[in-house]
């Protein structure tokens, strides 16, 4: 059943004739991925890589069905072509980009709040159900499949976790990456709520940094549900205390949390099995 993304997924690609995104889309067209269209503004084409070209999301939604976008546009009209997709009333919006400004995700953020659509990013190596489809630039030989769902935000950490539960014979219903950038599209809580209502997903690894409130607000919706599935978690220490970091807005600024620990204690206290090491992720899934 997986979550997010399947093999029948049809999805289209804003920017597709991009470097980057020419190299990923024909890789994910090798794995089984559904890219039904391309969408670039003013195109000279009809079109790229053996994909169809459609001026713009709704048109491409309505000629193809498409029903989800990957999104390799530049920072600077990043914003533009996320709320084409937000309002095109796309279930699913994958954005790699990174560096998209503060103030461009807020107005995304409250334009989401007014619909139905999931955006996964910015900054995210994607979503990938293993063996059947991938959003975004995975390395995608490094998955197989399996029950455990992860849910990250960090991408390097990701990639080896993954090859640390395939290593002890487990593998992956779907990896999302939630991003690296400040403000996110969707929280660990959105995700959580996913793998929960999906009967191929048996545990789920969580993997936190010590910046923002996304682990506290996963910490109180788990601490308050009856039925739920296990999640181990894992926070990337950084030795930056958060009140330093220049970078943060005010607003999504921790309820005084400034330590990887204080992140830790809270999860455990909410029910969570809180690993040091990366290398305690087998003996925590056998005992599951």
């Amino acid at each position: 059943m997986a979550v997010l993304v399947n093999k029948n997924t049809k999805i289209m690609v804003q920017g597709i004739t991009g470097t980057q995104a020419s190299f990923h889309i024909q890789r994910a067209m090798k794995y089984g991925t559904r890219i039904v269209a391309g969408v670039v503004p003013n195109k000279n084409e009809s079109s790229y890589l053996g994909v169809p070209l459609f001026g713009t999301v709704q048109e491409a939604k309505d000629k193809t069905g498409a029903e989800a976008s990957i999104v390799f546009v530049p920072a600077k009209y990043a914003k533009t072509a996320i709320l084409e997709a937000i309002h095109a009333g796309l279930k699913l919006v994958v954005v790699i980009t990174s560096g998209i400004p503060v103030s461009d995700m807020m107005e995304i953020k409250h334009e989401l709040q007014q619909s139905s659509t999931i955006l996964i990013g910015p900054n995210t190596p994607g979503v990938i159900t293993p063996q059947e489809a991938y959003m975004g630039i995975f390395p995608d030989s490094i998955h197989k499949g399996g029950n455990i769902g992860i849910i990250s935000r960090s991408s390097t950490l990701t990639y080896e976790v993954v090859l640390e539960i395939n290593k002890a014979g487990f593998g992956e219903s779907t990896v999302i990456g939630l991003g690296d950038d400040v403000i996110l599209g969707t929280s660990f809580v959105e995700i959580i709520k996913q793998f929960n209502n999906d009967e191929d997903t048996k545990a789920i690894i969580l993997i936190g940094g010590i910046g923002g409130n996304y682990e506290i607000e996963a910490a109180e919706f788990y601490m308050a549900q009856n039925k739920k599935k296990p999640i181990i978690a894992l926070i990337l220490d950084d030795p930056t205390p958060l009140s330093d970091n220049k970078g943060l807005a005010p607003e999504i600024l921790c309820r005084g949390i400034t330590t990887a620990e204080d992140k830790k204690s809270i999860l455990r206290k909410a029910g969570m099995i809180v690993v040091d090491d990366i290398n305690l992720l087998k003996d925590e899934l056998m005992q599951l």
